[in-house]
């Protein structure tokens, strides 16, 4: 019982991320998802979930969906609007910096949900990962702090509240 959960909580956030990201409601765009998703539920499932889902991960996926709505409607946007308004303006504003930006989740699938989401938001990217001393090196296009903490406020404080509770 607890394997067909895995496989069905997988087939339904793969359906559900399809059936959003595409737009469409059509039959034939239905069907198509419906054979993707359950495609890649049948190869992916077991290098994704190694134990039995219990009640507690329930709350992880919804902090997962809760994550990529903030992500998508509000990050993303006013990334994409401060670098419009950027290269639209007659006066380059710019502060090109490279940044130590720390950060204190305990697994590297947290870390990397941080430096993906950096590195996607416009304006930001993370050009090397330090996993001794905990620490993103971030090219940060319009730097406004050098501080560490500062900079993580900044860049990646969001990012990492939702990886802390969705990876723990």
């Amino acid at each position: 019982m607890g394997k067909l959960v895995n496989y069905l909580a997988v087939f339904t956030l793969t359906y559900v991320f399809y059936v959003v990201f595409t737009g469409t409601a059509t039959l034939f765009s239905l069907a198509l998802g419906l054979l993707a998703s359950a495609t890649i539920t049948a190869f992916a499932t077991p290098l994704l979930i190694s134990r039995e889902l219990r009640l507690a991960d329930v709350g992880r996926v919804a902090y997962l969906v809760a994550y990529y709505v903030y992500y998508m409607a509000v990050a993303e946007v006013r990334a994409h609007t401060d670098i419009a308004r950027t290269v639209l303006s007659r006066k380059i504003r710019i502060s090109p910096a490279i940044v130590e930006v720390p950060y204190y989740v305990r697994t590297s699938f947290g870390m990397t949900l941080i430096a993906g989401s950096i590195t996607n938001t416009p304006g930001t990217l993370v050009v090397q990962v330090d996993t001794v001393r905990k620490v993103l090196y971030v090219h940060w296009l319009k730097a406004v702090t050098h501080k560490p903490e500062e900079a993580r406020g900044s860049i990646s404080a969001k990012f990492e509240e939702f990886a802390a509770k969705i990876f723990g």
